[in-house]
């Protein structure tokens, strides 16, 4: 983790007209400077910089922020990355803070794995362009794909030599340790037989880059006809490769993905690598692999608009779209275009000149709704009973969609080209959502019933201990959740305090206090000294309130960086799925439909109850346990004595309850 007087080091020597003139053309105009817009095309320059105050704006896209932010936007880098380049830049030492010796070996072996890819994308290179075979083989081969000098230097294209472990030697004579380039794919280990073997013998390489354009792994195409060999064979799964997080291209096209605001998605390498040489960098693949979550998130991190491009005599047509429905569900904006029977991406763009290829692209790109249901009119083929399957698998589709307007539009979009009433697909749609909600309600009720008040049969309150864990798990996610989504809005809290007034006696008085909803959390927290029961979010909890407390603000892309896997996946479903998050069923339960971050009273009421549910869950934790305890004779107590203790909990839970200054809701039902 970069040191907080590097990042200030950084922030303080940097100046924006600098970094951002790498970039962009700008001239003076007064005390400022302009020039175009490098986020949308324009001919008139919207784009501003103020070197006295170090920020600058964008009016054509609205963008705007410091020197970093310029580059995260720009370049797509995460923070750390930013903060990276800009100390490269002005020759500045990054200061790493302390890391214990595990984490240090952990991220020296992932950055000996990604300078051995490294390496090995460069030897590949070499070995096609200066070496006789690389060059009568693997040359050859892209210059018959109609390849140019310029794409093949600018995807780092390669050949590995026929030879078994041509490769193999040559890093380790580069001093290349063994054990990486086993942990990377490149080496195929064989212990028992003391042997090493090259993955990629005799294959033309396809280097995979990260976003940041690091090399992750490699594609290897065959060039001979053996059939007991695979045609394509990619690195396997390391720490720096995850196939289904990793989108082909992604490097090269980012740029003009946030700039043309839509992002193609074709199947395969040479398919991103021709349209990209036809004038459209804008195109990713998904490998050959079924599309997933996380390459679909990469691409929203850019925009929210994709094309899908399908070969034109792909006889698995019907079974590729499903993919879409993925794309669907993560609020995205879909378009499908199809290409002439017998072409595929690679091939139309190879012969296709670049406006004629924009323009078909233009006209043919059809929005899902009509691409699918065209194709499923066809496979209808005027049979009734297959008709109203098919037009339920495409109400289906259009429940993924979580924008409400835009399942509207669909519904009337997919009526008229159906031919099928509107009432029908809204019922069919209401059906569907119902099915879902009675599911979901089903498992939050279950997930409630650990609430229940401890009832007189004592075996049955330690088993019930086992759904309390359950319980633990929702309530401290969802404070997790309200922290990361609104941690830094400010709300005005109702804050109890006991006070002896002047008679002596204890009193309650409540003031009005503002406080942001981070700061409400972490008193809370403080104030019973709770910790989390779930390891991984008592310290997820804890790194992300350190960061408010500490930096008064939550840099999301710089506190992804620093999270292992499982940690990572939890903030970014919570992330992207920001516009699902309502008042856990208060729309059914109590017909409030405004969502949380559109009314203070809202989130205040939300928050409130969320922790004292927590309080009060921890108190009845600790109310079965110590019956439990009872029973099992591990607590030497009276009954007297027990029952003391169990009627200072409930009157402290019904203490707890009040505070919130209304009756208790039906929020545990």
């Amino acid at each position: 983790m970069i040191s907080k007087s590097t990042i200030e080091n950084v922030f303080e020597t940097a100046r924006v007209e600098e970094v951002i003139g790498d970039f962009v053309n700008l001239k003076r105009a007064g005390s400022n400077l302009k020039g175009l817009s490098p986020f949308v095309d324009e001919k008139s320059p919207s784009f501003m910089v103020s070197p006295v105050k170090q920020i600058w704006k964008d009016f054509s896209s609205g963008k705007g922020g410091n020197v970093v932010t310029f580059l995260m936007e720009h370049e797509h880098f995460t923070y750390p990355e930013a903060i990276k380049y800009l100390a490269k830049k002005y020759n500045i030492e990054i200061e790493e803070t302390i890391q214990t010796n595990e984490d240090l070996a952990v991220a020296n072996e992932k950055e000996s794995m990604y300078l051995v890819s490294e390496f090995a994308q460069k030897y590949f290179h070499h070995t096609l362009l200066e070496t006789e075979e690389g060059k009568a083989i693997g040359l050859t081969y892209f210059k018959e794909r109609g390849f140019t000098s310029e794409t093949i230097k600018k995807f780092g294209l390669g050949y590995s030599t026929d030879s078994w472990d041509a490769f193999t030697k040559e890093a380790l004579g580069k001093g290349y340790k063994l054990e990486f380039l086993d942990k990377t794919g490149l080496t195929i280990v064989k212990e028992e037989e003391g042997k090493t073997f090259d993955r990629f013998k005799g294959r033309v390489m396809f280097p995979i880059h990260s976003m940041s354009g690091r090399v992750l792994g490699f594609g290897g195409r065959i060039l001979t006809n053996d059939k007991k060999a695979a045609k394509y064979v990619n690195s396997p799964e390391s720490d720096i490769y995850h196939k289904s997080k990793v989108l082909y291209g992604i490097f090269h096209a980012k740029q003009a993905i946030a700039k043309q605001d839509n992002c193609y998605l074709v199947e395969g390498y040479t398919d991103v690598i021709q349209f990209n040489q036809a004038g459209i960098e804008n195109v990713v693949a998904s490998s050959g692999t079924a599309l997933t979550p996380d390459q679909i998130r990469l691409v929203s991190r850019l925009t929210r608009n994709i094309t899908v491009l399908f070969d034109g005599d792909a006889a698995g047509l019907r079974a590729s779209i499903r993919g879409i429905d993925l794309i669907l569900e993560a609020g995205m904006n879909v378009k499908v275009c199809a290409f002439p029977d017998g072409e595929d991406p690679d091939s139309f763009a190879k012969k296709t000149p670049y406006n004629e290829l924009v323009s078909f692209l233009e006209e043919n790109a059809k929005d899902f709704i009509q691409f699918k249901a065209s194709l499923l009119v066809k496979e209808a083929n005027n049979d009734p009973i297959k008709k109203a399957e098919l037009i339920r698998d495409m109400v289906n589709s259009i429940g993924k969609i979580p924008d409400r307007i835009k399942r509207e539009v669909y519904i009337q979009e997919c009526s008229r080209i159906m031919d099928i009433s509107e009432e029908v697909l809204f019922n069919t749609l209401a059906q569907i959502d119902k099915k879902e909600l009675t599911e979901a309600n089903k498992k939050f009720k279950e997930e409630q019933k650990a609430f229940d008040v401890i009832k007189n049969d004592l075996p049955n309150q330690a088993s019930s201990l086992l759904s309390s864990v359950e319980i633990a798990t929702l309530l401290e996610r969802k404070i997790i959740e309200l922290v990361i989504l609104y941690g830094n809005r400010v709300i005005e809290f109702d804050e109890q305090y006991l006070k002896i007034n002047d008679d002596g006696n204890e009193a309650i008085v409540t003031e009005k206090r503002q406080l942001k909803v981070f700061e409400k959390v972490y008193l809370s927290l403080q104030e019973d000294e709770i910790e989390f029961s779930n390891p991984l979010f008592r310290n997820l909890i804890t790194q992300i309130l350190e960061l408010y407390l500490q930096e008064g603000n939550f840099e999301k892309n710089e506190f992804l960086n620093q999270l292992e896997a499982d940690a990572e996946q939890i903030v970014i479903d919570i992330l992207m799925n920001e516009d699902k998050y309502k008042l856990d069923g208060w729309e059914e339960k109590k017909q409030v439909f405004v969502k949380a971050k559109d009314s203070d009273e809202v989130l205040k009421t939300l928050i409130s109850e969320t922790l004292i549910s927590y309080r009060e869950y921890l108190i009845q934790n600790l109310t079965k346990e110590l019956l439990a305890d009872f029973m099992t004779q591990k607590k030497s107590l009276t009954m007297e004595e027990l029952m003391q203790i169990v009627n200072d909990y409930n009157a402290l839970k019904v203490k707890i309850s009040s505070s919130i200054g209304r009756v208790r809701t039906d929020y545990f039902k």
